[in-house]
């Protein structure tokens, strides 16, 4: 086997079938960041109402949560190049629709919430296949390198390059042009998952046995979260942490940049981007080393702490003291987020891996829509301010009951992963 020294983060990129794969993904990672402030931007020149946004950021919440446990079972039972190269088909078509609508004049509001809901829906069987495939393309050694570097990739693409590159696009043109440069990066990543073929290890079944019901799988992965501790009370910690976190950051954040900063589109690329910035270092920190003994303890402290500088946000007119705190959060929920994936695929069984991460997003993002739907109303009655001072400090409750009831220092150290 090559080694690669210190940098463990690159032994993942020995594999041919890997470096197609992330090669394919970081495209898609840097479509979707684009996206996401194409649009809200689309929005914002449709309908200048946060209620708006919320309609659309909704949809795609309520698309994405409600087939996520179909998506992890379809993870446990088809082909998971299948399901990725199906996924970026319906991202490749659906928004050269909204391309087309926009260019023409013909985008209406029901346009975007319709395209929304069929990009969550995708997104839904995306991230259960994914993370199934990764340990049956990769020996266990390297799944924390190629969780690092997914870690690294996506923000950067999708919270740092993607949203500055829409925002300066976009402010400089109109938000149809950048529907159309998201399109084609979504149809080069489908180029790519063609030429995807890898040789995957299949977990072993005995000849007469007998496949289990959907229903039964499905009532398994339950009952794994249930009877794992760790799992279940991370899972409820992330549950609350989206439904007051997530709703201002993704339906605020662009009317605070609108209003405070003189040139709106490119701020809100440019806060997005330090956010990326942070969290890919977060995750490369992470990753180019070993997993730190005390896993849970750690993770949880990033996600808790790291929510605090959100405060600022609410508070500051200031550009500058914005991005260092959306580049303190992307840190924390960068390196965070390595060791939960991880984690994952450490200490679940390979045959229910699909199945749990599904359950491990249903569960986690089950009040995304609910944040989305209620921010914007919300924020007509309740001061911005007031909102993001929430949204800082709660998660530092929200952990501390976590790691108490889960009992998380005990259990990182009966099951240490060194």
């Amino acid at each position: 086997m090559t080694h690669t020294g210190g940098w463990r983060v690159l032994a993942p990129f020995q594999s041919r079938a890997y470096r197609l794969l992330i090669a394919a993904v970081s495209l898609s990672i840097f479509a979707e960041g684009m996206w996401a402030v194409v649009m809200a931007l689309q929005v914002i020149e449709l309908s200048d109402d946060p209620a708006a946004l919320s309609l659309v950021a909704t949809c795609m919440g309520t698309g994405l949560v409600a087939f996520l446990l179909i998506g992890g079972l379809a993870a446990d039972r088809i082909n998971q190049r299948t399901i990725i190269l199906a996924v970026e088909v319906v991202n490749t078509v659906v928004v050269s629709a909204i391309a087309v609508l926009g260019l023409v004049g013909a985008l209406r509001i029901w346009h975007m919430a319709v395209a929304a809901a069929a990009l969550g829906i995708a997104a839904a069987f995306f991230f259960p296949a994914y993370s199934a495939i990764l340990p049956r393309i990769l020996p266990p050694e390297q799944l924390l390198a190629a969780n690092g570097v997914e870690g690294v990739v996506r923000p950067v693409f999708q919270r740092a390059v993607g949203p500055a590159v829409a925002g300066m696009v976009v402010g400089a043109t109109f938000p149809a042009l950048g529907s159309v440069a998201v399109a084609a990066l979504f149809a080069v990543g489908l180029l790519l998952l063609v030429c995807f073929r890898p040789t995957m290890n299949a977990p072993v079944r005995e000849p007469d046995q007998e496949r289990p019901h959907m229903l039964r799988d499905l009532r398994d992965g339950f009952v794994f979260v249930l009877r794992t501790p760790w799992l279940l009370w991370t899972l409820l910690f992330a549950s609350m942490f989206v439904l007051v976190v997530l709703g201002p950051i993704e339906v605020l954040l662009p009317f605070i940049a609108k209003d405070r900063f003189a040139d709106g589109a490119r701020s809100y690329g440019f806060i997005l981007a330090f956010f990326g910035m942070g969290s890919a270092l977060g995750a490369l920190a992470v990753s180019s080393r070993r997993l730190p003994r005390r896993y849970l303890t750690v993770m949880m402290g990033m996600w808790s702490i790291g929510s605090i500088p959100l405060v600022v946000i609410g508070f500051t007119w200031s550009f500058s003291l914005m991005a260092v705190a959306t580049f303190i959060i992307g840190f924390t929920d960068g390196a965070g987020m390595v060791i939960w994936g991880t984690l994952l695929q450490r200490r679940v069984p390979t045959e229910m891996l699909g199945r749990v991460s599904s359950l491990d997003f249903f569960v986690s993002l089950a009040f995304m829509p609910v944040s989305f739907a209620i921010v914007g109303p919300l924020s007509k009655i309740v001061s911005m301010e007031t909102i993001f001072l929430v949204a800082g400090l709660a998660p530092v409750l929200f952990a501390a009951v976590a790691v108490q009831a889960a009992r998380m220092r005990q259990d990182e150290l009966a099951h240490p992963l060194r």
